[in-house]
């Protein structure tokens, strides 16, 4: 077995020193829980910002309110869009999170099977990237805008 190091091997497979094997399992697992572990910080990462993210329509409605522009186009547009990000967020990219980490947690599917959950989800994360990146640039170029602000 070449010599892998500890960073390469998660918790689960390092041996106690002085033993004649690393760990017992199968070659890879250690990686494998290691990643799943990781996973499940990613994704509670994730529901934090979900819910820390539900305080950003209520200050821009409140900022475009004060300013005047509710009505102007790219404050509706960027309300549109973040709407859509928002619903991609909760109804696609954490549903499909838990089910990634599920499949991989359950011990009857390795990595590999994951595959299409995985290239799912990172299609998705994609496209609410994408969302967000137009509101924020609808918020600083502001098409149209007469405030001088």
């Amino acid at each position: 077995m070449p010599d892998r190091s500890a960073t390469d091997l998660g918790t689960a497979e390092q041996g106690t020193p002085g033993q004649g094997t690393p760990g017992q399992g199968t070659p890879g697992q250690g990686t494998q829980i290691g990643g799943v572990a990781a996973l499940r910080v990613l994704h509670r990462i994730c529901r934090v910002y979900a819910v820390a993210g539900l305080a950003v329509p209520v200050f821009g409605f409140a900022t475009a309110s004060s300013l005047g522009v509710l009505r102007d186009a790219w404050v509706i547009a960027s309300v549109l869009l973040t709407g859509a990000a928002a619903g991609i967020l909760a109804l696609a990219v954490l549903p499909h999170q838990e089910a990634v980490l599920a499949r991989l947690t359950a011990g009857d599917s390795t990595p590999a099977d994951a595959v299409g959950g995985v290239a799912r989800l990172a299609m998705l994360t994609g496209v609410f990237n994408l969302l967000w990146a137009a509101v924020t640039v609808l918020m600083i170029v502001r098409p149209g805008s007469t405030t001088g602000v």
